[in-house]
């Protein structure tokens, strides 16, 4: 009878264990990336529309769900690599917590179902999303081993985000400079991640991945002081061009020079940056920082 109860307990775990590590596998924490769909509602001052908030909601639900797809079918891509590297090989798959069979099933079926509540939703959304699936995959499988085209490549995914907010509702104000603002944002963030991910990763860089045989530390340092003036002046022309009417606006410029000046400082002093999200979500005054500069926007966009 024991050993009965002891079979029926360990097939209760693995049903339980399966579809956490399946969850975790499509990295609910870098989720917070997806929070760019929200991006064209806020910057056109519909924040209080229920209708507008309640649609670009499910555009961020579906973006999440798209999103997860591709960090499974990532994982099972780079399964061997990830075994070599000092914290990925932690995660669920190279792991062994979850099995190859329910990954490859869920990376099918996943954005099949996804794809289709987003046509009946939304067909411009269900295009981007498809685009966005599509331009991950090619990246998983290819562009991720060519230098440079592997940064740009994720510049372009955040601006498919922001697409995917834009595309569900009507915007009267949205400026396009939001759009090179998000471009170079997501570069900054990139490049970082790359530096320090070649720092950390020293002499096995390579092996894990091989675009890091073309980096060096000085290139990336270089790429990175471009994307980071191109990213405070872009923002600076957008607080002016995009809001004449509005002049308040440039108050939320030192804000987004010390967030930056922050981040540096994280990368080059702290030695971190190789996840952005966790720094996002685990630096206080950076924290302070978004929080502060968000309220500012807030009230010069909604009571101005």
């Amino acid at each position: 009878m024991s050993d009965i109860t002891d079979a029926r307990q360990a097939r209760l775990r693995t049903l339980t264990q399966i579809p956490v590590a399946l969850l975790r596998t499509m990295r609910p924490r870098q989720w917070v990336k997806n929070g760019m769909v929200f991006v064209g509602l806020v910057f056109d001052a519909q924040m209080f529309d229920l209708q507008a908030t309640a649609r670009v909601a499910v555009a961020f639900v579906l973006f999440c769900l798209v999103a997860g797809t591709v960090y499974i079918i990532n994982d099972l891509a780079d399964l061997e690599r990830d075994r070599l590297h000092p914290r990925k090989r932690y995660r669920p798959l190279p792991a062994g917590e979850l099995p190859v069979s329910v990954a490859v099933a869920a990376g099918v079926l996943l954005p099949l179902i996804t794809l289709g509540i987003a046509a009946w939703f939304s067909p411009p959304l269900a295009l981007t999303l498809l685009g966005y699936l599509l331009l991950q995959l090619a990246y998983s499988f290819w562009l991720k081993n060519v230098v440079l085209i592997d940064v740009l490549v994720i510049g372009a995914g955040f601006l498919l985000r922001v697409v995917a907010g834009v595309v569900v509702i009507e915007v009267a104000r949205f400026s396009p400079w939001l759009y090179v603002v998000t471009g170079f944002a997501s570069l900054f963030f990139a490049v970082g991640k790359r530096r320090q991910e070649l720092l950390l990763l020293n002499d096995r860089a390579e092996a894990v991945r091989p675009a890091y045989r073309s980096y060096t530390p000085a290139l990336l340092d270089e790429m990175l002081r471009m994307v980071t003036t191109g990213t405070l002046l872009a923002y600076t022309l957008y607080t002016f061009e995009a809001h004449p009417e509005r002049p308040f606006m440039l108050l939320t410029i030192p804000f987004a020079l010390y967030g930056i000046m922050r981040y540096l400082y994280v990368i080059h002093v702290q030695g971190k940056g190789s996840a952005p999200d966790e720094v996002l979500l685990e630096d206080i005054p950076l924290m302070v920082t978004i929080l502060l500069w968000g309220l500012v926007v807030v009230g010069v966009l909604y009571l101005s």
